[in-house]
């Protein structure tokens, strides 16, 4: 039980600053106001004392969130809210206080937006259940999380623990802020906005209780956010464990389940996809292991593709950085799966359209031939290769380029390996 203090807490300078900086640092777009993290200092500065002032005396009022759609892998979109940088602060300060208190009551299972707890233990948990033999996979997706969050529900569970009332009131102007559409203002009877600071403490504390049934029953589950995987031993306990548990998220916790994507299956299905990461059995071992689903490696060569296009007019150097961010991410990410000839497949491809790309910025014959011979190629070579009529794909895939470009020439310019970047992680 935590009292009237908590405000007191939520609204002390140091926390109010560490908030400011958190913010800053994730960056991230302007809010419906159009201000920025940039100039968000001076405006802390100027204002601090009114918007403390004003949420002491409960007249501070949250702006509307700014709806932002996101492209989702599978071809629909991903709705975002983006509160003003003013409005991040605060949910910010009061995330930063909240957390520790909550998250002591979260389960051990709970891996998503917690202090010390990332994807790859997630991982790490559900292998372990399945290599116990816990062979069946119940995956439950809840259709539209964020969106369809009872408001008082969520509010009764928050006010079990914070007995502060200002604070009560405060988080439910925010979850009553509104959206800011083209069309106009829509009020928000329902749900969390996906992009507020508030939003992951709020979608754990929503889900702790999904989390607490499952111990109840003793099944052996790892949730990450509102993704959630149950493993049980049998396919007729899996058919069981789905129906019963969908029907406690939709009568308890009135959340809508999605029965056309939940589904029961053996982990090495192609279908189960469970944060970014695919299963296979290892038939030497009898073990199951993780690897990037098909769908994360299919984005992945997507968005190397769109840095390696032939019209991107940027430096060289630029673009290998940019390429090089990508490629220490994404594996980086991964590191715990097996993807080593994934990702040589993906390096000699990469490869290939850097070379493209360098073969297209030479642009005229003279400057390919000059280009060539400072490369190594003999004079004649060069100006009979630099008035080729191949396609650029082809010059990029030809001896041309692979023997005057070369990878070891490509590394020393600083473009990185996939594979030699997974295997120093493995090192």
């Amino acid at each position: 039980m935590y009292d009237k203090k908590l405000l007191d807490s939520i609204l002390r300078r140091d926390n109010l600053e560490r908030a400011q900086k958190q913010v800053i640092k994730n960056k991230g777009a302007a809010g419906v106001d159009g201000m920025t993290t940039g100039e968000l200092p001076l405006y802390m500065l100027e204002n601090t004392k009114d918007i403390i002032r004003q949420i002491r005396q409960r007249e501070y009022r949250p702006s509307p969130v700014k709806r932002v759609e996101i492209p989702k892998d599978n071809g629909g979109v991903r709705l975002l809210g983006i509160p003003t940088v003013v409005d991040r602060v605060i949910q910010q300060a009061i995330a930063q206080v909240l957390t520790p208190i909550f998250n002591r009551q979260f389960h051990p299972n709970s891996y998503g937006f917690r202090p010390g707890r990332n994807a790859e233990m997630a991982i790490r948990q559900a292998l372990e259940f399945m290599n116990d033999g816990y062979e069946w996979v119940v995956d439950i997706d809840l259709e539209r999380f964020f969106d369809t969050v009872n408001h008082d529900r969520l509010m009764n569970l928050i006010s079990r623990t914070v007995k502060d009332g200002d604070v009560i009131s405060l988080i439910r102007k925010f979850l009553v802020s509104g959206v800011q559409l083209d069309e106009g203002y829509k009020e928000t009877i329902i749900g969390t906005p996906q992009g507020g600071n508030l939003s992951p403490l709020l979608s754990n504390i929503m889900l702790n209780e999904l989390d607490q049934e499952l111990e109840n029953r003793g099944l052996r589950f790892v949730r990450y956010a509102d993704d959630c995987i149950i493993m049980v031993k049998s396919e007729m306990s899996a058919n069981r464990v789905m129906r019963s548990v969908s029907k406690f998220i939709e009568e308890k916790l009135g959340l809508i389940v999605n029965t056309t994507k939940s589904k029961v299956t053996k982990p090495n299905n192609p279908e189960i996809k469970f944060l970014g990461f695919g299963f296979f059995k290892d038939y030497q071992t009898k073990e199951y292991k993780a690897k990037p689903h098909e769908k994360s490696i299919q984005s992945f060569k997507y968005k190397l593709k769109r840095l390696t296009k032939r019209k991107w007019s940027v430096d060289t150097k630029y673009q290998v950085e940019r390429i090089n961010q990508l490629i220490r991410g994404w594996v980086n990410y991964f590191k715990i799966g097996y993807m080593k000839n994934v990702l040589k497949r993906i390096d000699s491809h990469t490869r290939m359209r850097l070379r493209m790309c360098i073969w297209t910025k030479w642009k005229t014959p003279k400057n390919r031939r000059k280009n060539l011979i400072k490369l190594g190629m003999s004079k004649y070579n060069a100006y009979m290769n630099s008035y080729t009529s191949k396609g650029t794909v082809r010059i990029a895939y030809s001896w041309i380029l692979t023997t005057t470009i070369t990878n070891k020439r490509l590394a020393r310019f600083g473009l990185i390996s996939g594979v030699q970047h997974y295997m120093k992680l493995h090192a």
